[in-house]
């Protein structure tokens, strides 16, 4: 179960992609706006944040401000009527890929279940301890 933040402005998108993602077994959230974003990651860090790339350009370096779990990964959509947003190099290197949603949903599935995967493999994964034998 991989904790999942997505960042945007078209919430239509970003609740249609977290029902898949949840349907999958993974546990997404939904903001719409970094200072949100920001504010929640730093209670709880998601392993994989997708952010709206035109929300990334123009928030620039800002965005790597929001603290991702270790292990995780920063994805960037857009959609396939937008043209590419220009990006800071220091955020490009940040980003595992840059999809084109919903058209790439498929390909966000098998990389956030991936970077799930790779997080647990290496013992980066958050580690949930049973009610029963948590500290009363």
């Amino acid at each position: 179960m991989t904790y999942v933040m997505l960042v945007g402005t078209d919430v239509a998108l970003l609740e249609g992609l977290a029902q898949s993602l949840a349907g999958l077994g993974h546990r997404p959230a939904v903001t719409t706006s970094l200072s949100d974003a920001r504010e929640l990651a730093a209670s709880l860090p998601p392993l994989v944040l997708v952010i709206d790339r035109e929300l990334a350009s123009s928030a620039g370096a800002e965005l790597l401000a929001v603290p991702i779990a270790a292990g995780g990964a920063r994805l960037l959509y857009r959609s396939a009527a937008m043209h590419p947003a220009p990006l800071l190099p220091a955020l490009q290197r940040a980003v595992l890929a840059d999809l084109t949603l919903p058209l790439e949903r498929h390909r966000l599935a098998a990389l956030v279940q991936s970077v799930g995967d790779r997080a647990k493999a290496t013992g980066k994964s958050p580690r949930t301890t049973p009610p029963e034998q948590r500290a009363q």
